[in-house]
Parts: structure tokens; sequence; C-alpha cells
């Protein structure tokens, strides 16, 4: 059975943007990058939010032949997983593999937890959503060396989210990535 995975970068005070809504800090070095290739590598299905969703598409088509080998590697992930977004707003999608449903569903999730393959879910939005219908197992959160003083918060606010932690690492620039058990 996999898991569901609320995934992202986040500042030091846990926030994925900053008061102005820009996210410009979070742009990984080239070791936490490969970090994420590694762990996108082994999930499936990645499920998004309007906002988050409209960012990620430029992966789509964006020229990567001349760009590093992790950026290269990272297109190619992005282009192979199914995608599936949530958005009442949105009027198509614009990438390959993507599915479009107009509200959060959490039987569609468990029926795609009910497979082989871990989800990922990005945006903090959508995963309060998730999170709300008991459904996200497991939180990895990517702090980088940096404050920003409010913003939009990493996670869940009013609502008290048990953990366990289960994996951490450190890397050169400062990043800690931790990951977390969500408890029963």
């Amino acid at each position: 059975m996999g898991k569901l995975i609320y995934a992202t970068n986040c500042s030091l005070d846990a926030f994925i943007e900053d008061a102005h809504g820009s996210f410009e800090f979070s742009e990984p070095d080239a070791e936490v990058h490969q970090f994420w290739n590694d762990m996108l590598r082994q999930t499936g299905t990645q499920v998004y939010g309007r906002r988050l969703y409209e960012t990620m598409a430029a992966w789509e088509t964006m020229p990567v032949d001349d760009e590093p080998a992790v950026i290269r590697e990272f297109a190619e992930i992005w282009r192979g997983r199914d995608k599936l977004v949530y958005s009442k707003t949105l009027e198509a999608v614009s990438t390959a593999r993507t599915t479009l449903e107009r509200a959060f569903d959490p039987d569609q999730i468990r029926e795609l937890k009910a497979g082989d393959e871990d989800l990922v879910i990005g945006g903090p939005g959508l995963a309060a959503a998730a999170f709300t219908a008991g459904l996200v197992d497991e939180i990895g959160l990517m702090f980088l060396p940096v404050a920003v003083g409010g913003g939009k918060p990493a996670l869940p606010t009013g609502r008290q989210i048990d953990l366990q932690l289960i994996d951490e690492r450190l890397f050169p620039s400062g990043a800690v990535y931790l990951n977390y058990a969500v408890s029963s």
C-alpha cells in the first residue's frame, strides 16, 4: 500500500512563501535538488493544487539540454509522473499525464494510496485538506537556512499534528531535511 507524503521546501521559520508571496528563497542548490530527485524517483503520482501546478508546469516544456545534469534529471522525472490537480478555477491543464479535478476527493486519494506507489502532495492548502481527511502518512520538510519572518505557513495552522521522526539529513549549504511519520 502506498503512502501520501507531503513534501516541501520551507524557511527555517516554516514558511513556503514570504509575506510578499515570493518563494525565491527556496531555490535548492545542486545537492538539495539531487535529494529531491532521488526522493521523487521513488514515488508515483504527484498531487497539486492550482498554484503549485501552474508553477511546476514550466518543467513540461522548459529547455533543459544546456542545464546541469540535476536539472535535466528533475525535468525527466517530473515529465514522467502522473499528476493530479485539484482546482475550482483552472480551466484546463497544459501538461501530459495530468488529470484535473474540480474538488478535493479524499476517496480518490485513498484509492490511489491502495496501489503500490507512494504519492507526493504539494501545496499547503491542499495538504491541509488531506491532513483534515486523515490521509497524510509522512511529512518531509526541507528547512533552508533563511528566516523570512512571515508568509504562507508550510503546515496547517489551528490544529495539532503528532509526528514521529523517521529520517533527517544535514546538507553542506545549511539546509536540513526532516522526515516525519504522522501519528494516527
